[in-house]
């Protein structure tokens, strides 16, 4: 069952995408070389501590996971990409760093992601990862446009899909976006690829987190030996981003957006 949301609720949701927005922009401008993934995460936990808001990953135990996640957030490095559990690593010039981030603000979530080249704003120090980085966030805008009333999850899906595909991409669709409320994931799944015209249809009310992952070479996936951490199968270099979106009858609202 998909979990629609008043008017009201969707208001007062923005208080907590505007809190994820901020510590994922904290994070960005901390994640240097010579950062230690395990500082990031230290962050994040002070910024939920000080918010007064809580975290959807600490307790967090999937049936794809190895028991609770026990961090704050998702930390995913080069061919991690999803589910990247912090550990000590130092990040080094080059390294494509993926932030995944989620939690709970006066009883409302919201999840976002981004990714970026450590060291390197534009991007120079590793133009492959960048290209993956970009391709996501083109993918990601595109799905959000097709995030409208009278639209259907599959023009959503078929949006994302599409740009990866005419970026050279192999699209994984075991993991994508999802319902956002109360809880972190809710009805429906929503596949980085898809058929257009196909699937419910969208109605003011529904929030989605909505996700494009690629992975350059592959769109195969293997679990790290912490349990949590998907990593692409032949080492490529991997991005990912997402944003949550509410779909209203003035098109789609990013209550994560970043200035």
């Amino acid at each position: 069952m998909i979990e629609l949301k008043s008017a009201a609720e969707v208001e007062a949701m923005r208080p907590a995408g505007r809190f994820v927005a901020s510590v994922l922009t904290a994070l960005k401008a901390t994640a240097d070389v010579g950062v230690n993934l395990l500082e990031l995460d230290k962050l994040a936990a002070t910024m939920i501590r000080d918010a007064g808001a809580e975290s959807c990953y600490v307790d967090y135990a999937p049936s794809f996971g190895s028991g609770p996640f026990g961090y704050s957030l998702c930390t995913s490095v080069n061919d991690a990409v999803l589910h990247g559990k912090p550990h000590s690593y130092v990040l080094k010039a080059g390294d494509v760093l993926s932030v995944d981030f989620a939690a709970s603000l006066h009883g409302w979530v919201a999840d976002s992601a981004l990714s970026v080249v450590v060291g390197s704003p534009d991007g120079a120090a590793n133009p492959e990862g960048q290209r993956v980085i970009d391709a996501t966030e083109q993918a990601l805008e595109a799905g959000i446009s097709e995030a409208r009333v009278g639209n259907k999850i599959g023009d959503i899906s078929h949006a994302i899909g599409e740009v990866g595909r005419s970026l050279g991409f192999k699209i994984n669709t075991q993991f994508g976006g999802h319902g956002v409320g109360h809880t972190m994931h809710e009805e429906p799944h929503i596949a980085n690829d898809g058929k257009a015209h196909r699937g419910y249809k969208l109605v003011p009310g529904m929030v989605f987190a909505i996700e494009p992952w690629f992975m350059a070479g592959t769109d195969k996936l293997r679990t790290g030996e912490d349990g949590w951490t998907l990593l692409s199968v032949d080492g490529s270099v991997t991005a990912h981003s997402e944003h949550t979106v509410a779909i209203t009858e003035d098109g789609p609202l990013i209550l994560t957006a970043r200035s």
